[in-house]
């Protein structure tokens, strides 16, 4: 009989190290993508500037920036065979970009660039003068522009929103546009360096995240693994999470880059992480329900939750056996253990003990208290605030934790009534509606815009006036971020400044002409040109600077430039200039 019991518990135990072993199996699959398929879009020494998943304001880094040098205007060649699908073309973001499509189902991008190869530059500078805009994105015939591995597409530049010379390279699942991580594909990057793990934050899960300041512990190597001081730490909670500040380096290199994969085991049973594989640009902004937000949005460090949130979908996260809350309602010692990879498999640990309190009434929380008189406003709910004078929802995706939401007043000497929404150190995933009634003269009524502000930080949108009866002099726009909300009545149009530039010039020396465009909205709504009355086409790169570099539309002799600039209410400005070349 005891023969019997002991097979049966030997049995359990190696049933239940198989269960483990298996969820641990799925925690860690990473995807098998083709290896080799692609080349690098540059003919120098492939190195990085920044990797996928890195850590941005409100969004991961979506690709790869491929280092140039710190040079512009370096070949940039397609990685593998296929055509040109797409280019788009826009002031911030991509810049000038390309898109290239591959028999295997995927899509390489790449951005930032400056002229494309000769044949595709012609072709896209037609399509912006039949439409009229600079600003393009043109889906182009398959037969049009085959490419095949390494072939000259285009130069390296600093376009759209790149702060310095580099490309931005990146592989999409064609059909769904999901962002792949480059370096799953055997790119020649050499990496043998673990991650770095600089500390460890403990959060009170009986609150919510954003309202509290997480317990802050500094990591060090102790024996191969990251160990706080001290390595057990006494919770007075029965519910905690935690998140940690940790970023991967290459070989030879000193970049902060972002890590892989995160998870969290809880006496050796793994029970989340987060895996950083594939993200769709739809996707990106969970950075923020990923990260410490109100942390970081007061100057502090990212910290990664390994845990998700109430408001995100499982997005990078891995779900085992919880969401990353762990329950310490007794007396027992939980080992916790953070396993941290790099994308080449580079592994670091962060190890210690977790226990209850003895006194769970004393809270970790060392942040603001909330008060019961707040309005609660909870993820996953359509969230209403209302009252004679505002009124806004939050739909239902847009909360990653409840919160206690606060309102207030301000009432100024001069101007409308200011209105304090909680503040911007939650953060809302989307756009959502804000209603105002003000009484406004009717001759102004579509002069209005409404301003939301906090601090430094200013956002203006066109304020649309209602006109059902029951909404008669409410006045509404789309933000996503909480703050201080106002209508302003906007009859200022926008200010054009020549530069290097004035009327009656002879431009025979000259190579551009360059305007300035402002207005005090900083809502520019179209800006158009007109050379003997034909539409030219002026680049609009990296925001206010409107330039034209002379071509064969700008023959020897005189000619008249018209120049417009209209805002966000339809206020413009026009002005005329003669010149000769």
């Amino acid at each position: 009989m005891k023969l019997f019991s002991s097979y049966i518990k030997i049995s359990f135990l190696l049933l239940l190290v198989l269960i483990v072993a298996d969820t641990r199996a799925q925690v860690l699959h990473v995807p098998n993508y083709p290896k080799g398929y692609f080349r690098w879009p540059l003919d120098i020494q492939p190195a990085l500037v920044a990797n996928f998943g890195e850590l941005r304001p409100n969004h991961y880094h979506m690709g790869l920036d491929c280092r140039t040098d710190q040079k512009q205007n370096l070949r940039v060649s397609a990685a593998a065979d296929g055509y040109i699908a797409k280019v788009k073309i826009e002031p911030f973001g991509f810049g000038r970009c390309i898109y290239i499509n591959h028999p295997n189902g995927l899509t390489t991008l790449y951005a930032h660039l400056n002229d494309f190869n000769p044949e595709l530059e012609k072709y896209v500078t037609a399509a912006q003068y039949k439409q009229r805009s600079w600003r393009v994105f043109l889906d182009i015939p398959a037969a049009m522009f085959p490419v095949t591995k390494g072939q000259f597409i285009a130069y390296s530049g600093s376009t759209g929103g790149s702060e310095g010379p580099h490309v931005h390279f990146e592989i999409r699942d064609t059909k769904t546009e999901k962002v792949l991580n480059p370096l799953l594909f055997g790119f020649p990057i050499t990496d043998d360096i673990a991650p770095d793990v600089l500390r460890l934050a403990v959060y009170d899960r009986s609150i919510s995240v954003f309202e509290q300041s997480p317990k802050m512990y500094p990591v060090k190597k102790v024996n191969g693994a990251y160990v706080p001081v001290p390595a057990t730490l006494i919770c007075n909670t029965d519910k905690v999470s935690f998140a940690i500040t940790s970023f991967d380096r290459y070989t030879g290199s000193t970049s902060r880059n972002g890590i892989f994969q995160a998870i969290l085991y809880d006496n050796e049973i793994p029970i989340v992480g987060f895996q950083i594989d594939s993200i769709s640009y739809d996707e990106t902004r969970y950075l923020n329900a990923h990260i410490d937000y109100r942390m970081r949005s007061t100057g502090g460090p990212f910290v990664q939750h390994l845990s998700r949130l109430p408001g995100y979908p499982n997005g990078i996260y891995k779900i085992v056996n919880g969401d990353g809350v762990i329950r310490i309602d007794d007396d027992s010692v939980h080992k916790i253990k953070i396993e941290v990879k790099d994308a080449y498999g580079n592994t670091s640990f962060v190890q210690f003990d977790v226990k209850r309190g003895p006194d769970v009434s004393k809270k970790i929380n060392t942040g603001p208290a909330s008060t019961g008189s707040q309005k609660m406003f909870y993820p996953g709910n359509v969230n209403v605030f209302e009252n004679s004078n505002i009124s806004f929802y939050l739909p239902a995706n847009s909360l990653y934790d409840s919160i206690h939401f606060r309102y207030s007043e301000i009432v100024p000497k001069q101007g409308n009534t200011i209105y304090q929404l909680h503040s911007p150190d939650v953060p809302v995933h989307g756009y959502f509606p804000v209603k105002i009634k003000a009484a406004i003269p009717i001759g102004l009524r579509d002069k209005v815009v409404m301003e939301r502000y906090w601090n430094a930080k200013t956002d203006f949108a066109k304020a649309v006036p209602l006109t059902s009866w029951n909404e008669i002099g409410w006045y509404k726009a789309s933000f996503r971020e909480f703050g201080n909300f106002q209508l302003l009545i906007d009859t200022i149009p926008p200010n054009i400044v020549p530069v290097g530039f004035k009327d009656g010039m002879n431009m025979a020396k000259q190579n551009r002409l360059a305007f300035v465009v402002g207005d005090n909205t900083e809502e520019i709504k179209n800006f158009t040109a007109t050379l003997d009355g034909n539409w030219l086409r002026f680049t609009n790169d990296k925001g206010r600077t409107f330039i034209y570099i002379f071509d064969e539309r700008c023959l020897p002799g005189e000619h008249e430039l018209k120049v417009s600039a209209e805002d966000c209410v339809g206020n413009r400005t026009e002005k005329v200039y003669h010149f000769v070349r």
